[in-house]
């Protein structure tokens, strides 16, 4: 553990490592006032195992004076003796008794920070924060992530969904690194934008139904039709709009993927997706004939703001892949 490292009994209490402070007999007046040194800690830790000085001092490497006087000074901060000296072995006091598993759980706790920021310093341990709007498929960058897993020995992710707005405010408050949207609804100087790829819309309708089968559909062929409108996509105002204006209306909103595919299935409407949305073999794709309807998907980034080994890799696999398969 660093010299200086100084651990509050504040902080302690935050962490989780909470001390009952009435039940020890911890004074009341010391609470969150008075710090106590790592090494103090760890050295106490020593003596309550081993149950005797001049073997801790010599496992922690440090003379016997100077462990003694360490614990002095632990004992005088919580208030009260830790260790009975008694020949030939030491005790630990009811104070003492109550203490052990607090502070071997924040020491452990600590160490344990140590090791991790260690980790990631040295490239052993990868992390990755990034936000999706709720239309990105997920699916989109597996190839990526399973090229970055044989890069680290362990890899943590953190994926964050929400709108085109939301996924603005992950990475302008930090909480995402990188994002992936068809349009961030986020007026900002410092967002960094590169495009991956555009793709079409397509209808989508039930095996069984009328239209099933056909690579075009024509727009008249919608006209009767119950349209679903995937209103947690970015685009479906805009694709609502272009139909509104040949005179066909959207019948149903629905706010998910999933409930989409399922009333799809039964038949209770045919729906505009994107050509990357997956889809299960129950359904089937078509284009329709004289519908511009497209969107572009970008990666976003902050201008200026550092990112993890992790975020950098990725960043590069995305803006240097070929999307064109996946694009249609």
């Amino acid at each position: 553990m660093p010299a200086g490292f100084r651990l509050h009994t504040s902080a302690l209490s935050r962490a989780g490592c909470h001390f009952p402070l009435r039940s020890a007999r911890f004074p009341a007046h010391l609470a969150g006032s008075r710090s106590m040194e790592m090494h103090q800690v760890r050295y106490f830790l020593a003596v309550a195992r081993l149950l005797n000085f001049t073997r801790a001092a010599e496992e922690c490497n440090v003379t016997q004076p100077s462990l003694t006087r360490a614990i002095k000074q632990l004992e005088a901060e919580l208030g009260g003796d830790l260790f009975r000296r008694e020949r030939p072995a030491a005790q630990l006091t009811e104070l003492g008794q109550r203490m052990h598993p607090l502070l071997k759980q924040c020491y452990d706790a600590a160490v344990g920070a140590r090791s991790l920021a260690s980790s990631f310093r040295s490239g052993e341990v990868g992390a990755l924060r990034i936000a999706l709007t709720h239309s990105i498929d997920l699916a989109l960058l597996i190839p990526h992530l399973n090229e970055i897993r044989r890069q680290f020995n362990r890899l943590e992710l953190r994926f964050l969904r929400g709108t085109s707005r939301e996924v603005g405010e992950f990475l302008k408050k930090g909480e995402a690194e990188l994002g992936i949207a068809a349009e961030i609804d986020e007026a900002w100087d410092r967002l960094d934008t590169w495009l991956l790829f555009t793709e079409s819309f397509e209808l989508v309708v039930g095996d069984g139904h009328r239209l099933a089968g056909r690579s075009s559909i024509e727009l008249d062929d919608l006209r009767s039709e119950q349209l679903l409108s995937r209103t947690f996509c970015e685009h479906s105002r805009r694709i609502s709009a272009s139909l509104r204006e040949h005179g066909i209306e959207h019948g149903h909103e629905i706010s998910s993927e999933r409930d989409l595919i399922e009333l799809v299935e039964a038949d209770i409407g045919v729906a505009m997706v994107p050509h990357t949305s997956p889809l299960p073999e129950t359904l089937t794709r078509a284009t329709v004939a004289g519908l511009d309807a497209r969107r572009t998907v970008s990666l976003y980034g902050v201008a200026g703001r550092q990112r993890t080994a992790v975020a950098n890799a990725v960043m590069r696999m995305l803006r240097g892949a070929d999307w064109r398969e996946i694009a249609g």
